[in-house]
């Protein structure tokens, strides 16, 4: 039954450790990609000023913070995982209801964020400097690594909370306070993790937590003075707006788009070769950063190849992640919607051939949601659009090659660098890819998406600033500096 606008509830911003409304009193509400008459939440439609005075919040707050006990921050990250934990039912069916990922995606991705938080209460523990030799017998050399003080995280809605907690935990537990603008699609799963953390015992003004459009808290995001370091993940349009804004003195992270590409050699498994492709392409309606967008194939395997993805791309089973059985979801609004009907008009116009998918999908109970079957192009050219920019959805492109060069040529041809992956036994083939794959990550016979906690996560070109990588224990160095001192005796 859909939610009525009397039964949806009213979440606030945290700012100074304290719920509060947005200055202007304005709020906006979010709906279920499967079904829009389904109205999860009402949200603050926040300002500058609210961001202002989350900044402000943050600045005052980092003065103790910094100061406190590293088993402190860590219990209150092991805390915060606990609570993650006991709630994993329902914040799974609210990621669900708001992103439209299935519900064992939501599930694992709750219990990922868990993780994460105990990883990083961990990790916090063992930050350290280092101790220098000196000529000098009476002067002891060393270096501490210290907070750099108020860090500003803007994150996407595709993995709402599993890359909100990758930047937060490495943050807090090394003594910088944040100020946290979560998607504007996806704010009640972002607004759980925040309160997880302020529940498990976080000082006020340690976590600031505001909601709204870019367009109205932009600026102040990333321009405050307050502000010692952006972390980013989104679109690489969003990012190098961000990258012209920030003050010279403000530490940037930025993790953007991906083209990224499974090569499939003659002496492949075939079948595991398309369980990669549709895990890439299709397990989360397309919409990863790291997700498989084209598939590159050696001509000896291809027509085996893509008949095999062509039936298995048929069977899957599109519908309400909340539903059993459901293994690709709607996508995530509208706008996402219009784009990947777009690009299906573009790779025809542009003379590919579409051997499957990509229709909306509009009877039944899919009437109201924002669904299209997953897509196969065949016969497409490395040049082509559908080839070259990042659809954001279930689209897999397939592109037909003779030589293992070839494959690695058109690999490489693209301004982005996230992931690739290849799908080979020969060893030297494997070397040459590794050290030859213009890309942060490397897969071999396994998907392009996908990343460890504990391994870092970035890509290279305009994937990425390239600057810190995210996730693992690189992570901390975004978040500390480094000071030197001679200490006479």
């Amino acid at each position: 039954m859909a939610a009525t606008e009397t039964a949806v509830q009213t979440f606030k911003n945290l700012i100074n450790g304290e719920w509060v409304e947005a200055a202007s009193g304005e709020t906006f509400t979010t709906t279920n990609p499967a079904n829009v008459n389904d109205i999860v939440g009402r949200f603050q439609a926040s300002t500058e000023e609210d961001v202002v005075q989350a900044m402000e919040a943050a600045e005052q707050a980092f003065k103790t913070w910094r100061n406190f006990p590293p088993t402190k921050r860590a219990e209150i990250l092991y805390k915060a995982a606990d609570l993650l934990e006991a709630g994993l039912e329902q914040y799974a069916e609210e990621l669900t209801r708001e992103e439209g990922k299935t519900i064992a995606s939501s599930r694992m991705e709750v219990k990922r964020s868990a993780q994460t938080l105990r990883y990083y209460a961990s990790e916090g523990l063992n930050v350290s400097g280092e101790t220098l030799p000196s000529d000098d017998a009476t002067i002891f050399v060393y270096t501490r690594k210290e907070p750099l003080g108020v860090i500003s995280v803007i994150t996407p809605w595709n993995f709402p909370i599993s890359i909100p907690v990758r930047k937060i935990a490495p943050a807090l537990v090394t003594g910088n306070t944040v100020v946290f603008k979560p998607a504007s699609n996806t704010p009640l799963i972002a607004y759980r993790l925040v309160e997880a953390l302020h529940q498990a015992g976080l000082p006020a003004g340690v976590i600031n937590f505001v909601t709204g459009s870019a367009s109205k808290t932009g600026v102040p995001l990333v321009t405050h003075p307050a502000v010692k370091a952006v972390t980013f993940t989104g679109s690489t349009g969003a990012g190098e707006k961000i990258n012209r804004q920030v003050r010279l003195s403000t530490r940037i992270q930025l993790e953007l788009g991906g083209k990224n590409p499974l090569i499939v050699m003659d002496d492949a498994n075939i079948d595991h070769s398309v369980e990669l492709a549709v895990k890439g392409g299709f397990e989360l309606t397309g919409q990863a950063c790291t997700g498989t967008s084209r598939v590159i194939v050696m001509d000896a395997v291809h027509d085996e190849f893509v008949r095999k993805l062509v039936e298995k791309t048929k069977k899957l089973t599109v519908g309400n992640g909340l539903s059993k059985g459901v293994e690709v979801g709607p996508l995530a609004n509208e706008s996402q919607l219009r784009n990947v009907l777009d690009y299906i008009v573009i790779g025809k116009e542009e003379g590919a051939e579409l051997v499957v998918g990509g229709e909306k999908m509009t009877d039944g109970e899919y009437a109201n949601g924002y669904y299209v079957t997953p897509a196969v192009f065949v016969g497409v050219k490395p040049n082509m659009r559908i080839a070259q920019e990042e659809i954001f959805g279930p689209v897999i492109s397939v592109i037909c090659v003779t030589s293992f060069q070839e494959a690695m040529d058109i690999a490489n041809d693209v301004e982005f660098g996230l992931s690739a992956a290849i799908c080979t036994s020969e060893s030297r083939r494997i070397q040459h890819f590794i050290q030859n794959i213009e890309t942060g990550m490397v897969k071999i016979n396994r998907p392009t998406t996908g990343n460890a906690y504990n391994a870092p996560f970035g890509g290279v070109k305009m994937s990425s600033t390239a600057t810190y990588r995210e996730s693992g224990r690189a992570a901390l160095e975004f978040y500390t500096q480094v000071k030197t001192v001679y200490h006479g005796v």
